[in-house]
């Protein structure tokens, strides 16, 4: 009897931690992930916490700190300025695409498209996704790359594929 209810009580453990984590949003995750405090305090910056936090769902190619120290620290920092608000929206929401697109469904579309697939990212203008060395990149507007370095990380209402470089809109 000790032993079905030491069972029964890791199982609910278990079930339970599996719980809290599936209800965490692709914000909370990226809020918990020392990798991405600059993509945070430039979420909240441009007034996209909310916004993420939705329903979704939302497949967010996610910038560490590596990715955004790429990007001149003048003009990081003069993105962050509230007067840049809008410019950093267009930014950050050109790395969001509606819909969650894991690994497997990114690896079907570039099969059934001969190794490339655009997207069309929130702010309306394309990203292409495409295959190139054995790897997954993103090839931004103005001709740019940007490796996807790790993959489906999980949240609630999407899911988070990390990438080495800011991409850039028009």
């Amino acid at each position: 009897m000790k032993k079905l209810i030491l069972i029964l009580t890791i199982s609910m453990s278990v079930a339970l931690s599996n719980t809290v984590t599936a209800q965490e949003t692709i914000v909370d995750v990226a809020v918990g992930n020392e990798d991405f405090s600059t993509l945070v305090t430039a979420l909240k910056a441009a007034d996209l916490v909310g916004a993420l936090q939705g329903d979704g769902p939302f497949t967010v190619f996610a910038p560490t700190n590596d990715a955004f120290a790429k990007i001149d620290s003048k003009t990081l920092n003069s993105l962050l300025e509230e007067k840049n608000q809008k410019a950093l929206a267009n930014i950050l929401t050109y790395h969001v695409v509606a819909g969650k697109l894991t690994a497997k469904d990114v690896t079907a579309a570039l099969k059934n498209g001969n190794g490339t697939v655009e997207l069309e990212a929130l702010n309306g203008e394309e990203i292409t996704v495409m295959q190139k060395d054995g790897k997954i990149w993103l090839k931004d507007s103005k001709g740019n790359y940007s490796e996807i370095t790790a993959t489906d990380v999980m949240g609630s209402n999407g899911v988070i594929h990390v990438i080495d470089t800011v991409v850039m809109p028009k």
